[in-house]
């Protein structure tokens, strides 16, 4: 039998399922999980004056703050993923979406020095990691945001849990960063949809999946219309302009914490970097759809087998 419920953590929409015929047990298991998404949100969250990001971007280019082994090693891995993408994927990217509105109407760019000013204030090579958990964000007015990664860490970290807790069979969705193990009712395996970027309640594409996880970065809500050009509401790191050219990515691996910084790093990059960019990754796979609305996947990926 299949035990879920909807409700918003983390600022987004989170599906969390249990397949098990002990109510009981699903239930138990369905409320660690929200425990366990509320202790992270706690951690990471920059809208806190006493979370461990509130207290790290306040002391930017003052001291370093020492955190949690946890935090630490989660911004010791995005790094990595930074310096894997080449800056694609950022963790300080917030203060250039500061200079955004994605939903007023009459959008109008931010001036090109108020973007060069604030590129200053970004670059994953300003986050130092120190000895015994110390982090140190080198310049004054930089932010790091976890919002690329997080759900997806979220997402890692409840499946862990209900691994160790003998849970053979659940689904937690995080507003399209999901992560599944086991098989759906009736032995079937979980289907993933992918959502048509004009329409997020219509599914252009299912994809069967045993064990694994799939983020999803698409500009599905937050978007803006420029002579024609549509832009999506991922900033460049690097340049401080809004992406254009792609409407979706997914990506799908065994990690969903991958999965999310990898999603938005290929947004970046663009479909063709992108898209050699995955395919030089192991077990890694993508489906982009892009400006035109064409669907274009990865060499690997087989829509109608599962994906190892």
């Amino acid at each position: 039998m299949e035990h879920k419920i909807n409700l918003k953590l983390m600022g987004s929409a989170f599906e969390i399922i249990v397949v098990d015929e002990d109510k009981t047990f699903a239930t138990r298991n369905i409320t660690l999980a929200i425990e366990e998404i509320k202790r992270i949100e706690y951690l990471l969250t920059e809208f806190s004056e006493t979370s461990i990001t509130a207290l790290l971007n306040k002391n930017a280019g003052i001291m370093p703050i020492q955190v949690p082994k946890e935090f630490f090693q989660l911004v010791q891995r995005a790094q990595q993923i930074s310096e894997l993408t080449q800056g694609a994927f950022d963790l300080t990217v917030a203060p250039l979406k500061k200079l955004y509105n994605f939903k007023q109407q009459d959008f109008e760019f931010p001036s090109s020095k108020n973007i060069k000013d604030t590129l200053q204030k970004v670059g994953f090579k300003h986050i130092q990691l120190l000895p015994n958990n110390n982090i140190y964000l080198t310049k004054r007015g930089m932010r790091i945001s976890f919002a690329a990664i997080g759900k997806g860490y979220a997402a890692d970290c409840v499946r862990k849990l209900w691994q160790t807790n003998k849970v053979k069979s659940a689904a937690i969705n995080a507003s399209g960063d999901l992560a599944v193990f086991g098989t759906h009712t009736k032995g079937n395996s979980w289907k993933i949809g992918i959502p048509n970027p004009e329409n997020k309640n219509e599914i252009i594409l299912s994809i069967p999946l045993h064990e694994g996880a799939v983020a999803t970065s698409g500009d599905y809500e937050q978007y803006f219309m420029k002579n024609d050009i549509r832009y999506a509401h991922t900033i460049h790191p690097k340049t401080g302009m809004p992406v254009k050219d792609i409407k979706s990515v997914s990506i799908f691996h065994q990690s969903a914490e991958l999965c999310d910084a990898l999603a938005t790093a290929v947004f970046v990059m663009g479909t063709e970097i992108g898209l050699h960019f995955i395919e030089q990754l192991p077990n890694t796979h993508a489906i982009i759809i892009d400006a035109k609305n064409n669907v274009i996947l990865s060499n690997r990926i087989q829509l109608q087998n599962a994906i190892s």
